[in-house]
């Protein structure tokens, strides 16, 4: 096993809570570590198998369960996403506010398709990073966290202008439960983390008492518990919802890997993770993002010397990263700062999970820079 001192260090000199860090390639796991508190109020230790809320690192594997649906023919990459879900048919781009304060639309120009909902190019937004969808909410009233009224917006763009971070996947995962007739979480346990071993993966209205805590860093020194809980709900939610542990993610990161399979199930056709793993979004740079409510997500930008892009599912890195990650290389993370990133080049990846708010934390960030380096070091 690799030298864990650089990895606990990194986390301490971050002044994290806690995290786990893991590395892994094709064969199994090369980097198992745990560091300091799953919970600094209660002084709880973290653990290796500790339970976190990935929030959007679900992105990645509802993408998997759409692409198997591809492959399958039940969906369709390119074809009008609003003949499956009929919220997104006929959609209407928001041009401005009227007088009366009321959002003002016009239809666009196009469908929506599942490609536009996994490389997040269909136009919609996140209230949290778009001040127009922030303003669209306080002008039509704001939905209840978790409910289908939540990810139910106008377009700010016609589909496939432009590059958003947004409440696609959520889309995505409602595109499942319609073609499949089941729930997202009963989909994705027959077909994916069910097959996968990952035993831990759900959708959780309550996290269990060992579960990591969601951290925010007191104004006084120390720490405070956000009690936030993204796993319940009046829906699945495909684009923010599954908690999970290091381990059960880097069985996943390691599929990848391995073009589909694992263990000898083969979850996806290798040519679909090529496909996958391809960007989708040129000549769109993928990956900034803005922020509406910093106390939720500063503005984020992984690589803002490069001209990132999107595959289906991924951001990728089209030139060497700072710690030596290969070109294509993809990756993404969550809203509590966790972060993965899989490079199919050199058969390596890793999984870093922490819960802290808000997102982008410069320590976490700088962690998560030292477990890749380590990563790249042997």
């Amino acid at each position: 096993m690799l030298d864990p001192a650089p990895f606990d260090m990194a986390v301490a000199a971050a002044q994290l809570p806690g995290a786990v860090g893991m590395i892994v390639d094709r064969e199994g796991v090369r980097f198992a570590r745990a560091v300091g508190e799953a919970d600094a109020v209660g002084h709880l230790p973290m653990r290796e198998d500790t339970l976190f809320q990935i929030a959007s690192m679900t992105k990645a594997i509802t993408s998997v369960a759409a692409m198997q649906l591809v492959e399958q023919g039940r969906l369709s990459l390119d074809g009008d996403i609003g003949l499956v879900l009929t919220d997104l048919a006929n959609p209407q781009v928001m041009v401005g506010t009227g007088a009366d304060g009321k959002p003002q639309l016009r239809p666009a120009k196009g469908p929506i398709t599942l490609r536009h909902l996994l490389t997040h190019t269909a136009g919609l937004g996140y209230f949290f990073i778009h001040p127009e969808v922030l303003g669209y909410y306080a002008a039509t009233g704001m939905p209840e966290p978790g409910s289908l009224a939540s990810i139910k917006m106008p377009l700010m763009f016609d589909p496939g202008e432009s590059w958003e971070y947004s409440v696609a996947t959520d889309w995505v995962g409602q595109a499942v439960e319609a073609v499949t007739g089941q729930t997202l979480g009963d989909y994705l346990a027959a077909h994916v983390t069910g097959p996968l071993g990952m035993t831990s993966t759900a959708f959780r209205a309550a996290m269990p008492a060992d579960a990591a805590k969601v951290h925010v860093r007191a104004p006084g020194g120390g720490w405070e518990i956000n009690p936030a809980v993204l796993g319940g709900g009046e829906f699945h939610m495909g684009g923010g919802g599954l908690s999970s542990t290091a381990a059960d993610y880097a069985r996943f990161v390691r599929m990848l890997l391995r073009g589909g399979e694992l263990d000898g199930v083969q979850i996806l056709q290798a040519e679909t993770v090529a496909e996958m793993s391809r960007n989708q979004v040129a000549p769109l740079r993928a990956g900034k993002m803005g922020s509406a409510m910093p106390e939720l997500a500063g503005p984020y930008d992984t690589f803002p010397d490069q001209h990132t892009g999107w595959g289906l599912g991924f951001l990728i890195n089209p030139e060497p990263g700072p710690h030596g990650r290969s070109p294509g290389s993809l990756a993404w993370a969550g809203i509590f700062n966790s972060y993965y990133w899989f490079d199919p080049a050199k058969g390596v990846g890793g999984v870093f999970m922490s819960q802290l708010a808000p997102f982008g934390d410069a320590g976490a960030l700088a962690a998560f820079g030292a477990l890749e380096e380590l990563a790249y070091a042997s």
